[in-house]
């Protein structure tokens, strides 16, 4: 518990990514206006339909070549999706592998990223400000976020569910959603939302990151955290004594998101992940699974299929 909690506090500090690193320079990405090509249907029937993949330049993409680093928005504290190695000191996980590859096709090194590390709910915020070109940080495709960035097409399925402690009484949503319970939810997150749209009795605390709900598990201030399976999982491996109960939920798709005006960045991105899924087993997205997320056992077989809407 204590390496965990030490994790926590050290990586408060180092949020939202002020300055190089060993990851990368410094530069900002610039603010892009919405573009209307780039808008989803109004009536928001599909959200996981992206633009069709091309491999064009736009100016979003000419940026990024002029700049000569991809600046992308991360997580450091998701075990097996987006972590800092305490022994290398190095960024990586499923969502870092992508970024590279990203940044592989749009510059030809996997290393010319800029990483900064985001909370949950400063995603968006950072994708609008023109902070991050992209945000590669398990984030949930939804209709409310495609009105206000835009995503690729899905690159992971997981669902809503509860991480407690071994020995719990809480076997499931309903246990959890007693009255007196509490439960911990990254803010900004769709679990968060979750639990407003049910109204629950039980008492919600909301914390920047993932791991500050693990933390406060750990020290008995919450009795279960409710949050994607796939990152419950990386979190049950990080602390063997919390488990996944109940069912996943809900379906979700995580997208990396990008700001609605840079459509060409959209389309590129939408290019990478077609070679990314190609190959079947020996995929460059199947190795990634096999290396960071096989263990966790979520029943996946492959990526998801992708959606365009033109």
């Amino acid at each position: 518990m204590l390496v965990t909690c030490a994790l926590a506090a050290v990586t408060a500090l180092l949020l939202p990514g002020g300055g190089p690193g060993r990851d990368g320079g410094r530069g900002t990405a610039a603010a892009v206006r919405p573009a209307a090509a780039a808008a989803p249907a109004a009536d928001c029937t599909d959200p996981e339909a992206s633009l069709r993949p091309s491999t064009s330049d736009g100016p979003a993409v000419r940026r990024i070549k002029e700049r000569g680093r991809l600046i992308a928005g991360v997580d450091q504290n998701s075990y097996r999706w987006g972590y800092r190695d305490p022994a290398t000191g190095r960024l990586d996980g499923f969502d870092i592998a992508l970024v590279r590859a990203i940044a592989k096709a749009i510059l030809g090194d996997p290393d010319k990223v800029t990483f900064l590390a985001i909370p949950t709910n400063q995603r968006i915020p950072a994708l609008k400000s023109g902070k991050v070109d992209i945000v590669a940080r398990t984030m949930s495709i939804s209709c409310d976020r495609i009105k206000e960035v835009a995503f690729s097409t899905a690159y992971f399925q997981a669902g809503q569910q509860l991480l407690v402690p071994k020995g719990s009484k809480v076997t499931g949503l309903d246990d959890a959603l007693m009255t007196g319970r509490k439960i911990c939810a990254a803010a900004g997150s769709t679990a968060e939302a979750e639990l407003t749209k049910r109204a629950a009795s039980a008492s919600v605390t909301t914390v920047p990151n993932q791991l500050d709900c693990l933390v406060r598990l750990q020290l008995g201030q919450v009795d279960a955290i409710l949050t994607d399976n796939a990152l419950g999982a990386g979190q049950a491996a990080q602390d063997p004594s919390v488990v996944l109960v109940g069912k996943p939920f809900t379906t979700e798709y995580y997208g990396v998101a990008m700001n609605r005006g840079a459509e060409d960045l959209v389309r590129r991105v939408n290019a990478v992940l077609d070679d990314y899924r190609a190959g079947g087993t020996s995929s460059p997205w199947m190795q990634a699974y096999r290396q960071w997320l096989a263990r966790a056992d979520l029943g996946i077989t492959a990526p998801p299929e992708p959606k365009y809407r033109d």
